[in-house]
């Protein structure tokens, strides 16, 4: 027994017990962001610019084979005068689709009001109606589906672009820098620079939608017609299999057609502005084409971050140098923008109204004389004052200098004061020569 202890001893020092094994905890790797791929916008065709003198009245239809472009950016400037109209900055047919440029302009009779142009899906061809003034009493009326409405003319040398991707009924050109061929679907009436601040767009999906309930719905021929009053907004919508950023939109714009466009755009396609300020007159059927002049590039930009900020206030516009106008009338007063009735009403002009920029241009500063030794030096021109200016300028001098004397002769001396400062000094000179005297005389001759 007594070697029991020792045995267990023995026993228990053979025995090995092995820690359990360290658990080590790698935190695992941030992943690496990467960026998604910049989109590819489409690049903008050379264009042909100008200012087009529209119809008076509802023009006949015209049937264009292929899709009109997406849309160019304008930067509009400030309103010259109550009543003015925003009208052009859209794509008109004249042989090609071309760039009918923006500008202010006043109804050319009492009452008449704007009418935005006429964009149809039909079959993939484009029934166009372009931008007019319309008496007051007339609505506009849309093409009938039975109606024979024979193609335009095409220019000699123009090659066809893509028939209209999208769905059959009235449409916008697609946002700048989209994929040729896609349109847009919009109510009647709708301003195409609705989408100058939209993404562009590669597949169809993107759509416009007023933000008032319409009334008096009406059918005519086949078209339905939403009469709407007081449209102040629009919601641009489109899913992200529609855009080129693959992001979904749900944006709301302004309806007005100078507010629309002076938005930030995504893709900045500054449209050119025309050679010339002559207008064209409105295309039509059976009319021959106008002389145009050339094409001119367009220069597009991507400005990243321009889709969150679509909600801002416009920017800054410009002010071109010479605008053509319609003659100015008596004032009228001004409507919403309607589709059906008055789609893009807009109001009249004031008699003896014209376009101006509201800030004339200031002449450039003109170096100075230069002088020896001494850089010449760069002065502001002085400003022109009227007449009316020039004689409060010039009493104003004359106040001031009559206050400049009387203040000088209030600060004089008096008179009697000068009097006798004169006499003691004359006083002092008589006593100076009596003491020369003395002092001479008591001097000893030699």
């Amino acid at each position: 027994m007594k070697y029991y202890p020792l045995l267990l001893t023995a026993l228990l020092a053979g025995c090995v017990v092995a820690p359990p094994p360290r658990v080590v905890y790698v935190a695992p790797r941030p992943p690496v962001y990467m960026p998604p791929p910049a989109p590819e916008y489409a690049s903008p065709p050379m264009v042909v610019s100008i200012y087009e003198e529209p119809p008076i009245s509802q023009p006949e239809p015209i049937l264009v084979r292929w899709a009109p472009p997406p849309m160019l950016v304008e930067s509009p400037y400030e309103m010259p005068y109550s009543g003015a109209v925003w009208i052009g900055g859209y794509w008109v047919w004249n042989g090609n689709w071309v760039w009918a440029h923006g500008h202010w302009a006043g109804a050319p009779r009492p009452n008449y009001y704007w009418v935005n142009p006429y964009y149809e899906n039909r079959g993939g061809n484009v029934v166009f109606i372009t931008g007019y003034w319309s008496p007051p009493a007339a609505v506009f009326i849309a093409p009938s589906l039975s109606l024979g409405i024979g193609f335009a003319a095409v220019s000699v040398g123009v090659v066809a672009g893509p028939a209209v991707i999208g769905s059959s009924g009235v449409f916008v050109p697609a946002p700048p820098g989209s994929r040729l061929g896609i349109v847009v679907s919009a109510p009647i009436g709708t301003s195409p620079a609705v989408v100058t601040s939209a993404p562009p767009v590669v597949n169809v999906g993107m759509r416009i939608q007023r933000n008032v309930n319409s009334n008096n719905i009406t059918n005519s021929n086949n078209v339905t017609n939403n009469v709407t009053n007081n449209i102040t907004n629009v919601t641009i919508v489109a899913p992200a299999s529609a855009t080129a950023n693959g992001q979904a939109v749900n944006a709301t714009v302004p309806a007005l057609a100078h507010m629309a466009a002076a938005m930030r755009p995504v893709v900045n396609a500054m449209a050119p502005k025309p050679l010339s300020s002559q207008a064209i007159p409105a295309y039509s059927s059976g009319r021959a084409l106008s002389s145009l002049p050339p094409p001119q590039k367009v220069n597009a930009n991507s400005t990243p971050g321009a889709a969150a900020q679509n909600n801002a206030p416009p920017r800054p516009v410009a002010q071109p140098a010479a605008q053509p106008v319609a003659p100015a009338i008596s004032p009228a007063p001004v409507s919403s923008i309607a589709n059906q009735s008055r789609p893009g009403d807009q109001g009249a002009t004031p008699r003896n109204a014209r376009a101006f920029p509201a800030t004339p241009p200031q002449p450039a500063p003109q170096p100075s004389q230069a002088i020896p030794g001494k850089p010449s030096a760069v002065q502001p021109p002085q400003p022109k004052l009227s007449p009316d200016d020039q004689a409060k300028a010039k009493r104003v001098a004359t106040e001031q200098a009559a206050k400049a004397a009387a203040k000088a002769h209030m600060d004089a001396p008096p008179k009697a004061k000068v009097d006798a400062q004169a006499k003691a000094a004359a006083e002092r000179k008589k006593q100076q020569e009596r003491e020369r005297e003395k002092e001479g005389e008591r001097r000893p001759a030699n």
